[in-house]
């Protein structure tokens, strides 16, 4: 069955940076059809937000105000993994942080309900 790996996370200090990784299986998700891999994450007492999202195969990317300029989403369809590679860590992204394919998609987006499949999260803690 379709299914997303999240792997990655993990405790840094305050300016420090992490790469997450997202491996799709079960399903063509680097098929050649248009769709999109979003990261959201969730803080506990939080809503869950997104971060981050890539289209495949034209590979377009969007990002949430608070990722902008430090995080960078990217992609190797040879290896069916995406990548969310943060800098410049700051405390208050701490989170749980999830993968999520969208299948289909026509525009990029944080519509949570509009994605398909989620992955179970990889935690990141960063402190000050």
């Amino acid at each position: 069955q379709a299914q997303l790996v999240e792997s990655g996370g993990g405790s840094v200090q305050a300016g420090g940076s992490l790469r997450l990784s997202c491996t799709t299986s079960g399903f063509a998700y680097f098929g050649g059809f248009r769709n999109c891999m979003g990261w959201f994450r969730q803080a506990p007492g939080n809503e869950r937000e997104g971060v981050a999202v890539i289209s495949t195969p034209d590979i377009r990317t969007d990002y949430a105000d608070s990722a902008k300029g430090r995080f960078t989403v990217s992609q190797n369809a040879a290896e069916n993994t995406v990548y969310l590679q943060m800098n410049s860590l700051k405390p208050e992204d701490s989170a749980m942080y999830y993968c999520a394919a969208r299948l289909g998609c026509s525009w990029l987006g944080f519509d949570q309900e509009k994605y398909n499949y989620w992955g179970q999260g990889t935690q990141v803690t960063v402190s000050s």
